[in-house]
Formats: C-alpha cells, structure tokens, sequence
C-alpha cells in the first residue's frame, strides 16, 4: 500500500475502534488489507462507517496497516444501514447490514424516528466519546420491514449507492416517447428476425436473422435504437449515464433507462414495429467475417423466444432454427481456432416465491442457445469496432489487458500443484488458458480451476484508448448490443449514427472530450452492479441456508487463507467461513505457494480444492454471511459436542 491513501471506513472492531479499507480496492484482487485506525484527536467525532478520509499508513504486520486520519474528506459521517430491534433499557439498537461491522449502534431514546422493530433504517452517528459504550446513532431514514419480499435487494440498493429513482424531468421526456416512423429507414419488417433471451427477461435489446449464403452465411443483427430517444445532454441521457448500468436482482431490476422506454418503446416486442440499429453481416463457411454493412432500420420481432424454448426445437431436431445454428457453429469454430479463453462458470439461479421466500438455488444451465447468441453478439461487436475506426470516430473500447504477471505466477504455481504446465514465461496467449480448461473440463476439479482462473485474470473494462481483448484474442472490440442496460452501447451507437450520418441522435463534441472520464464512471458502476448483484445472491443463499443451521454437507476449499478457509457447497453454490479458531487446537502456519492452511502438531492440513464435509454453524440473512465448521480432523464436531462459537487459544 502506498505511504498516504484515501480510505472508506467499513466498520469497527470488538472494541469499537474504526476499521478500514482501501477506497481503490478492486474486488478482483482478493482481500483487501486490514487497516485499523488511530484514535481521533480529542474534540473530534470518531470515524463512522462509510466515511471517507485521506490517511497516513503505517505497516503493523503482513497485509495490516495502521491508518492515521490526515484530512476527513466529508464533514459529516457516513450514514449507517441496519435493522432496528427495541430495547426497553436503552431505547433501541442497529443492528448492521454490513457484515464486516462487528459492533451494533445504540439509538438513544427520542432518537428512533419512529421506527417499528424490524425494520430496515438508515441512521447517522451521534456526538460520542470513543471509551463510553456503544456508538450512539440517530435513525433519519425507514426503508421498510426486514420481513417484506423485496428487503434484500432494497439493502443492496442502499449499501452499493445504487441510484434507483429517476429525475422528474428524465420521467417527462420519457412520458413523450413515440414511435418511430419508417422514413428514411431501412425497412426490415418483412425480415422474420427473433428475439433469444431468459425465461424471465423483460427488455429485449437484440434480435438475430440468419440465412444460407452462397457457401457461407448472412447474419442479421438489429439492436434497438436508444439513441433515437436519448439524446446527448437530455435528463434522461443524464439520468442514465449516472446509472451507467442497469441492475439485476432475483426480485427487480433497476434500469437505466425509465420503464416506459426499457420496458416499452426501446424492447423489441415481437408484432410490434421497432426502430434499430441494424448491421448485415457476411460470414463464409469457416466462420470468418468477410464483409459486414450498418444501417438504420425499423424492424418487426416475429417471436419473443427463451434459450429453453429454441434448445429444445434444436434437440429435437426440428429445422426451424437450422440456419442459426449452422452460422453459430461456423463462428464457434472460427473462434475456437482463434484461441479465446472459455470460461465456464455457471451462475447460480435463485427462484423466489411470491412472497419473497427462496424456493429454489441451482445452476444456470449454459444450453449452446446461449453460445448461439453470445457469437452473433461478439460479431456485431466486432464489426462495429472496425467500422468506427473505418470513419476515425472516437471509440468506447472494451478492452482486457492479459494477466499480471504476478497473478500468471500465482496460477502458473497454483495449477504446477494438481500436476499442470504452462508455457514458460510471462507471456501467455489465451488459448494456452484454454487448453488448460478443456483438459480439465470432466474433472472434479474443473469448477475450482475455471473459478482461479477467473481470478488471475485481469477486469475488462472501458477505455477510449485500445489494447485490445486478451479474453476473446481480438485485436478490437467495443460493446455494441445491450443499449438498453449499458451507456457504452449507446455511445458507440452515437459513435455510429454520426460517422455513417445516419441522422439525429449523433454524438457530440463534448461527450467525444468526456469520453475518458466517462469510461471511468461506467466501469465503475458496471463493477458496483456485478458487487451489488453477488452481494443479493449471498444473502438469499443465506435465508436459503438459514433453517439448515446444524445440517452436513458436501463441500469444497474454494478459498484458504490466514484466518480461515472459504469453502463452497456443492449442492446449493453457497460459500461461507470456516473460521481458522474453529480448526483444531494448533499453531496453524499458511503456506501461500501450495494455498494450504497446515497445522504444526497435528500436521493436519486443508489445500485449495479439497473436498471436505461441513456443517453449517451460523446463517445471517441480515448480513449473507455463512459459518461453517469443518469436520475433518475434529472428531467432537462429528459427535455434535463442539460448542458453538467456541474459542480456542492461538499457540
């Protein structure tokens, strides 16, 4: 860590003393470093949790640091979020939603806002002398009972400053939207172009055509043209380039753009005509792209199709896709020979109930529909790259620069250990990585391996500058198709409009000039959705797992490190803790290299990938933290006679 940084407090330890992390600190890069903060002056409010400040750092140990305040970057505290419980003697407590934040607030009497027991609050700290008890807290703000369907992705919301209500001018401009007349536009409607997404999509941003051509293919590629509603400069450009994003969660989405048009006149409804950006492509019969054209067009879905619904037609063997599948095979084949990196790491589906209790969590199944589609999009991206650098507009990138070569080391030793090679150096090209994953691909251990992965890689984002994709081996690549939930799409379908003159809705001067700091922000909040959306996945597996409490299962070391082990459940894809107090009575030494956590005595010890049987110890929903305790090794936890919670000595 650098000498002085800016810090975000996160919490406060058993004694109440402020903790901290790196406000810069990429979740990618694994657990940030522990940073305790010194006493503020006397006569200054201690530190709160969600405050910013510029702090002096001081090692105190390995991955520990001790943080002196140097300047608060906002006078006034971080707010606090948390579920309010009454208590007769002291008025009430905050219990908090951050898991990290040990330490409950006491809200003084007259202090409660009117809050009921239950209920989700935001609060802000009181006036308090750091050595006097429980930190005082001032409710300012009820969100809703913890109990209601919709509390979990409403704390996420809150916790990841997730904007969620648009700009009352963003709502007029939206309330005026049309439809687009044929005009000028190219007419596509006799095209029975389709749109693929998941069973419970409810904005659809992209349709695909494909037919025989000659002896290869010709792809169709429409996207909805959100360019001709948002205008550069507008309330609802501003709105949405604020979100950056939309948000995904089990129970709701948080759009970028308001309903009226993500959900309305910017969704491809099939029988309804649609104005879009269009791009005909030519592919030949090995999947290469030969020539490509753009357009302006208005379109007419003549299906609104799931990947189950088009997997099915296909196994069956019915030709009614056939022509799609036969250009997604040539371009998976091209691509295969290119040598992108194939991750495969499926997402976890959680199903809820109606009234917001967890029915169900599985894996998403990846069908070849969803492949189907990725490819198609991939080379409408690429081709939109090539077109923008064609006319000397300024670009969007999507770029991914290839792994560090400290994290190359780390899987290069990681994978050496189960009896794997990499090419020697500090290069490698992506298809090296994926030789790695289809030898590994029927393995026990192919989950692990996709997941470290994952982990050395390093985090594609946006940039006006290029360096390519290393994840795809595409020398370019911008992003294209999704101008409904992302404000990079819609950039470059301005980039596009202005460089083909395709009419209103061009980019501008201006933006052109913001588009470095824009690319900043928007993969800023690209990476604060993909938290915010992990982070709701967490806390449903935890009321998922919550009346399991005391139950065995099947799981996996899907992390090893100083204070504990990670371990993942096979069954239900819920991670948790298995503290390293809860491990038996030894000194037990991490061996970084072979990520193994040892014991000295007992010389037991417990390696990345290994499976092992846990029982579940604790399940907060409040929090979606999950404790295990481990069995092997411990044979008073087989006998169920381990206390719960109990400490052990450090030797």
């Amino acid at each position: 860590m650098p000498e002085t940084t800016i810090l975000v407090i996160s919490g406060t330890d058993d004694d109440g003393d402020a903790i901290a992390r790196p406000a810069s600190w990429d979740a990618g890069d694994g657990p940030a470093p522990v940073i305790f903060m010194a006493a503020e002056p006397r006569g200054r409010p201690a530190l709160a949790p969600g405050e910013r400040v510029l702090a002096r750092l001081k090692p105190v140990g390995r991955d520990r640091y001790e943080g002196r305040t140097i300047r608060r970057l906002a006078e006034t505290p971080g707010r606090i979020l948390g579920v309010y419980h009454r208590h007769a003697q002291d008025g009430g407590r905050i219990v908090p939603t951050n898991r990290r934040a040990k330490a409950e607030w006491l809200v003084p009497p007259g202090e409660d806002g009117g809050a009921h027991p239950g209920e989700i609050v935001l609060a802000e700290a009181l006036p308090h002398h750091r050595h006097l008890g429980p930190r005082p807290a001032r409710i300012v703000q009820r969100l809703g009972p913890m109990s209601d369907a919709r509390a979990v992705s409403l704390i996420i919301i809150h916790t990841h400053d997730i904007p969620h209500e648009f700009p009352p001018a963003a709502l007029d401009e939206a309330r005026r939207a049309r439809a687009i007349p044929l005009g000028k536009r190219t007419d596509l409607r006799d095209t029975p172009l389709i749109t693929i997404d998941g069973e419970d999509a409810r904005d659809f941003d992209d349709a695909v055509y494909a037919e025989p051509d000659g002896t290869g293919f010709r792809v169709v590629v429409a996207i909805a043209d959100v360019a001709h509603y948002v205008r550069p400069g507008s309330a609802l450009d501003q709105a949405a380039w604020i979100r950056g994003n939309s948000v995904y969660f089990p129970d709701r989405v948080v759009p970028m753009l308001p309903e009226r048009l993500s959900n309305g006149w910017c969704s491809l409804r099939p029988g309804e005509d649609r104005g879009c950006l269009f791009v005909e492509l030519r592919v030949d019969a090995r999947g290469h792209k030969i020539g490509h054209r753009f357009g302006r067009g208005l379109m007419r879905s003549s299906a609104r199709l799931t990947y189950d619904e088009v997997q099915r037609q296909h196994d069956l063997g019915t030709r009614r896709y056939v022509h799609l599948y036969a250009a997604f095979h040539a371009l998976l084949d091209a691509r295969q020979k290119r040598g992108s990196l194939d991750l495969d790491l499926p997402e976890r589906r959680v199903v809820l109930n109606e009234d917001g209790t967890v029915r169900s969590v599985a894996p998403r199944p990846r069908l070849a529909s969803h492949r189907l589609i990725e490819e198609f999009m991939v080379l409408a991206n690429v081709a939109a790259a090539e077109e923008l650098e064609q006319r000397h507009q300024p670009v969007m990138y999507r770029v991914h620069a290839p792994p560090s070569k400290e994290k190359l080391a780390s899987l290069r030793s990681f994978l050496h250990g189960i009896g794997v090679s990499l090419p020697p150096g500090d290069q490698v090209h992506p298809r090296d990585l994926d030789r790695v994953l289809r030898r590994v691909a029927d393995t026990a251990e192919a989950a692990l391996i996709n997941e470290v992965m994952l982990r050395s890689q390093s985090q594609a984002e946006y940039s006006p500058d290029n360096i390519g994709h290393f994840g795809l081996a595409l020398p370019r690549y911008v992003h294209f198709t999704s101008p409904i939930r992302r404000y990079a799409d819609l950039l470059v379908h301005r980039a596009l409009i202005s460089g083909l003159d395709l009419g209103a809705g061009a980019s501008t001067t201006d933006e052109t000039e913001r588009l470095p700091s824009t690319a900043q922000h928007i993969t800023m909040t690209e990476r604060r959705a993909q938290l915010a959306e992990r982070d709701a996945i967490d806390r449903y597996l935890a009321a998922y797992m919550a009346d399991k409490v005391g139950e065995n299962f099947a799981a996996r070391i899907s992390g090893v490190t100083r204070f504990g082990l990670f371990v993942t459940v096979a069954e239900s894809g819920a991670s948790g803790l298995v503290p390293v107090r809860s491990l038996p009575d030894d000194a037990w030494h991490h061996d970084e290299k072979e990520q193994a956590l040892k014991g000295r005595r007992t010389h037991l010890a417990f390696q990345l990938a290994q499976e092992v049987e846990v029982r579940l110890a604790e399940a907060s929903p409040v929090t979606g933290g999950l404790v295990f305790h481990i069995h092997q090794g411990v044979p008073e936890l087989r006998q169920g006679k381990q206390r719960k919670g109990a400490r052990r000595r450090p030797r």
